[in-house]
């Protein structure tokens, strides 16, 4: 079982010994050595590294309670570990399929995504206690009317609602910064969207949702556009806590919400110093994946990683590797790549990238591995890897001490 929250006690005191992950010359070789025995691709979830970036988070957050973003996750054990930490609540879901999986054991499930899964809303319908446990998300009127074309109010539980409202920053000159979710944008189109909600019989407005993708998941700490991004960063971070603010004053006039949820890993410092905010959300920081080495505010522990078994020498200086084709969501930018860490100093070939079944690496060290040899990678976000794997190995100082089953370990597919 993992458990993350032993070892927290006051009484320990901060150590004067770096942790080890911060020397790759320690941490790859010993989760090598761990995992030695084991096939390839194997991947790892390392304990002590998982449990320094949850407790980071908290920090970065400032008191602020935490969702769990279980897309980046994808592991249930996982998912149970944190949440048992003080300070997280609740888990932010994907899909109407997976809360209602998920609710069988958790009772604080929003839905970050609107759904239009009538078999799934069916389901929900036939449970007072996962209606009673889970959050659908809305942002237009005809989510509420296939609600209702599924069983109308009268017929099923009253359904707990969100609204989704667009964080993105709007600029004279730049055009549309962030991503494209929600139309809501101002307070007077997210509050009348919420009267539209509460007149109608057999749903509760319980929430707010806005998501700052452009400061959550774009990096600041170096590159030619570095001055551009921190530049626009700080113009949106100012618009979007005034614009948030007046939105959450307009909602109080339409009904009393439970939860104001805004953030990401990458942006948990303006989230928690957001006074409109009742919580954030964050998930994919407790993996550290590759894409967050790219901020100036924190550097998670690398804390999940996968390895691959080098088959070919297609070359004098080129090593490739069965599988690698880790992708994650996103532009097709080196930045959504696996990345080669150990052995260092090892690059993907720009014509083949990180292939579905083999991806050749070159460098340095490339002359140097022999067919049989591993390399390990990091994801760049932290939910691509359990889309490709049953389970990941528990590294806990020297040895595996447990195999922890993804989503797709225990039979669930759910996008």
């Amino acid at each position: 079982m993992l458990d993350l929250t032993a070892d927290l006690s006051p009484d320990r005191g901060p150590s004067s010994v770096a942790p080890e992950w911060q020397d790759p010359s320690r941490y790859w070789p010993r989760l090598s050595a761990a995992t030695g025995h084991l096939p390839a691709p194997v991947a790892v979830i390392d304990r002590d590294a998982l449990q320094h970036n949850a407790m980071d988070l908290l920090v970065r957050a400032g008191g602020l309670p935490i969702r769990v973003a279980s897309k980046s996750v994808r592991v249930r054990a996982v998912l149970d570990a944190v949440l048992a930490l003080p300070g997280y609540r609740g888990i932010l879901a994907f899909t109407l399929a997976e809360a209602l999986w998920l609710a069988e054991t958790h009772d604080d499930i929003v839905i970050g995504y609107p759904t239009v899964d009538r078999a799934a809303l069916a389901e929900l319908f036939s449970s007072e206690e996962a209606a009673r446990r889970i959050t659908l998300m809305v942002d237009d009127p005809v989510h509420l009317d296939i609600i209702d074309s599924v069983a109308p109010a009268g017929s099923r539980p009253d359904i707990r609602v969100a609204i989704d409202a667009d964080a993105s920053w709007r600029s004279s000159t730049l055009g549309h910064i962030g991503v494209r979710r929600s139309a809501l944008f101002s307070a007077g189109e997210v509050a009348a969207f919420a009267r539209q909600i509460v007149r109608r019989p057999g749903f509760t407005l319980v929430g707010l949702q806005m998501y700052e993708a452009q400061i959550a998941g774009q990096g600041d700490d170096a590159g030619p556009d570095a001055p551009l991004i921190r530049f626009v960063q700080s113009r949106s971070r100012a618009e979007l806590r005034e614009r948030r603010a007046a939105i959450v004053a307009a909602l109080s006039d339409v009904a009393p919400l439970e939860f104001l949820n805004g953030g990401g890993t990458g942006s948990l410092e303006f989230t928690g110093s957001d006074e409109s905010l009742t919580e954030a959300s964050a998930g994919s920081g407790l993996l550290g994946g590759h894409l967050f080495d790219g901020y100036r505010s924190f550097r998670p522990a690398p804390a999940s990683a996968f390895a691959f078994d080098v088959v070919r020498r297609p070359a004098v200086d080129i090593a490739t590797v069965l599988g690698g084709g880790w992708i994650a969501s996103g532009p097709a930018l080196a930045s959504r790549q696996p990345l080669p860490v150990w052995p260092q100093g090892l690059r993907t070939l720009a014509r083949e990238a990180a292939g579905e079944v083999q991806t050749p690496l070159q460098g340095r060290e490339a002359s140097g591995l022999g067919i049989g040899d591993r390399v390990w990678f990091r994801h760049s976000k932290s939910g691509e890897p359990a889309e490709r794997i049953d389970r990941y190995h528990l590294v806990s100082g020297d040895e595996v001490v447990d195999e922890l089953p993804t989503y797709r370990g225990e039979g669930k597919a759910f996008l």
